[in-house]
């Protein structure tokens, strides 16, 4: 019976994106003009998934044959591999291709109220935040209806970060390589404005932002979100029947939630539209906590009530680590404006700085996420008892972190639209009081894109913990001896494999881009018409290079991810084990340092840009552009890359656990 009200709140999750999707097509699409640009944008975003998944097929058809022919494994694991691949593919289409059809209608909708066009930006990321909650409860719910063994779910976790992997770092790749390129011959050489029509870079940076930041946030918190179910569930199987489908009711209550915190975003004319945003998730996280309570006091007994405070401890966490983040991020803070006085001396002493706040910004996060897990790894010990509550209490607490994920995920994708619907309007040459709306809800859009990143490390963190906690169990580690040479060598292994992973995607952005900046130069050279506004740049081949780049560069990153734990496992169960909390340990620090340093870049740019230090055209603003360009694959690649690092490489192991025993 409780499997179908998991199965209620997965198809309200379905429904809300539809009704989402239904609200932004409705609106206008805006002057001939706006759509031409928004119809660029969408058919080279949806190109770009078109080829990325067309290369993925072929590793998801490799890895299921593998499955098939190992005897260790079951063919239904090779199913759910399939299904959690799909889904997230799914998710990704559908998301965002509704997220470039909400830009143009964002940017026409601001020459009539802020409230329209916030109203629509949010719409637009609501559809891939309730279709990955949605889709995402309902892939885990029915495999476990039909084949009734949590082992062979663990198959559609799998298949999901697969996926989420190559699309981030695909994704990351062609962004940054774009917005590279525009930056440093646009901005820099030719002093043009950002967004600038003559730009031959711009269509492709805008449609960079949609399938970074849009289709690989989405996969990356769809992996997540998955894996911290999935990972409670194998938890639950070692307690009883009832722990194996509370993580399914929570995520059902979570969907909830999310849906009625979204009826809450509306803003005044006037008003500030980070306010309305921050109501919807403040309901969201409330309406979640009293359901919380009801559902581990009724469902499980009074006598568990430690697993409310699990849940409770997860969810703050997240919150507090999102707040962190906006501190070191945001333009108005300390932090970011540091960055952009050292500007005034030159680029090298703005990214000496940017370092600095980036390292330093690893710390309170740090101490967050740890505290979440000794209040979850207590309060789960006193509910359930022994070691194995504990654990059950840290996988609760990224459940109950990520059990929102609608919601999160919406208020992250409605920063691309936002972003794109202010280059559409500036390409467009809108009135500069429609620019001047589309930059409020921009700017917005940028500390919720920043917020999105420290809760997308802060729950990959919790979330690959509890798949290594699962790890343990299923594979009979009792404990990991530090005093063994193969753990100790597995433990460097795992604690350079992100250094290594993020040098491999820098150095991808960097190749990307360069080809990108050749791009640029020669069209600006040999169309001297280009920069008289008479000559229309080619769009296409720059979104054509990006592509291609992207595809080519991400092959090994995700080989590397995937195949190491492999071969470690095959050699020692305990090695493997070191690899885990090696590449956890360092990979949320690089990740927290980089995501948070990026973000300051970029905000202190803007910070100058707001007519501060000299605004725009200064020496100072050019050398802030020079730290933004360096904060770009920090922020936008190589960060959020790692969050899927730390976590797939987790789940490979639990998925080939019966290989290596």
């Amino acid at each position: 019976m409780n499997t179908w009200i998991a199965i209620a709140g997965g198809s309200l999750g379905v429904i809300a994106a539809v009704i989402f999707t239904v609200r932004v097509l409705k609106a206008e699409e805006g002057t001939p003009r706006i759509r031409e640009l928004s119809q660029l944008i969408q058919e080279g975003s949806l190109a770009f998934l078109r080829r990325q998944y067309s290369v993925l097929a072929i590793f998801v058809g490799l890895v299921t044959l593998i499955i098939l022919l190992l005897p260790q494994l079951e063919t239904a694991l090779a199913i759910s591999f399939i299904v959690g691949a799909v889904f997230s593919a799914s998710a990704g289409i559908f998301g965002m291709g509704i997220a470039t059809r909400a830009n143009g209608r964002t940017t026409y909708a601001a020459q009539k109220s802020l409230n329209q066009a916030l109203g629509i930006a949010f719409s637009g990321g609501a559809v891939m935040g309730m279709f990955v909650a949605g889709i995402g409860l309902l892939g885990i719910t029915i495999l476990y209806i039909f084949l009734e063994d949590v082992d062979l779910v663990r198959g559609f976790a799998f298949g999901a970060s697969s996926i989420a992997l190559f699309g981030r770092v695909g994704g990351g790749i062609y962004t940054k390589a774009a917005d590279v390129g525009a930056d440093l011959v646009g901005k820099i050489e030719a002093g043009i404005p950002e967004d600038d029509p003559r730009n031959p870079a711009v269509i492709a940076d805008n449609v960079g932002d949609n399938v970074g930041d849009v289709a690989g946030m989405g996969a990356d918190l769809f992996e997540s979100y998955v894996g911290s179910i999935i990972a409670t569930m194998a938890l639950g199987f070692f307690i009883a029947p009832d722990f194996i489908l509370l993580p399914l009711i929570l995520a059902s209550a979570g969907i909830f939630s999310a849906v009625l915190g979204s009826a809450f975003v509306r803003v005044r004319e006037g008003q500030d539209p980070a306010k309305a945003l921050e109501r919807g998730t403040l309901i969201s996280g409330l309406v979640l906590l009293v359901l919380a309570y009801f559902i581990i006091t009724q469902f499980i007994g009074i006598q568990a009530l430690g697993l409310f405070w699990a849940v409770i401890a997860g969810l703050i966490a997240g919150i507090v680590i999102g707040r962190l983040t906006e501190y070191y991020t945001s333009p108005e803070s300390k932090p970011t404006q540091t960055i952009a006085s050292s500007s005034q001396t030159g680029a090298a002493t703005n990214i000496i700085q940017g370092l600095a706040v980036g390292m330093k910004s690893t710390s309170l996060p740090l101490i967050t996420i740890v505290g979440a897990i000794l209040i979850a790894f207590t309060q789960g010990q006193s509910a359930l008892g022994g070691e194995i509550g504990g654990l059950y209490g840290i996988s609760l607490a990224a459940v109950g972190m990520l059990s929102t994920v609608g919601m999160t995920i919406a208020i992250d994708a409605y920063g691309p639209i936002a972003d794109n619907a202010g280059g559409i309007a500036e390409m467009a040459g809108l009135e500069p009081e429609v620019r001047e709306k589309t930059d409020r809800l921009d700017a917005v859009g940028n500390t919720t894109a920043a917020i999105g990143k420290g809760f997308a490390i802060g729950s990959a963190a919790l979330t690959a913990l509890a798949l290594f906690s699962a790890f343990t169990q299923a594979a009979g580690i009792v404990s990991i001896d530090l005093t063994q040479a193969t753990v100790i060598a597995g433990l460097f292994v795992g604690a350079a494999l992100p250094f290594l992973f993020t040098a491999l995607t820098l150095e991808a952005v960097g190749k990307a881009a360069f080809q990108m900046v050749e791009e640029v130069r020669r069209q600006f050279k040999e169309s001297k018409g280009i920069m008289e506004g008479k000559v229309k740049p080619d769009y296409a081949r720059c979104i054509d290079i990006s592509t291609k780049a992207a595809l080519k560069q991400m092959v090994v990153p995700g080989l590397l991810v995937v195949t190491v734990p492999i071969l470690m496992g095959l050699w020692s169960v305990e090695a493997l084990g070191g690899l885990l909390a090696g590449s956890l340990a360092t990979g949320v620090l690089m990740a927290i340092m980089m995501a948070n340093a990026g973000g300051a870049w970029d905000n202190a740019k803007k910070f100058i840009e707001a007519g501060n230090l000299g605004g725009k055209g200064t020496e100072t603003h050019a050398a802030a552009v020079v730290g933004d360009t360096v904060g770009d694959p920090f922020k936008d690649t190589s960060g959020p890359s790692l969050n899927i690092l730390i976590k797939l490489m987790s789940i490979v192991s639990l998925v080939f656990v019966p290989l290596f025993l």
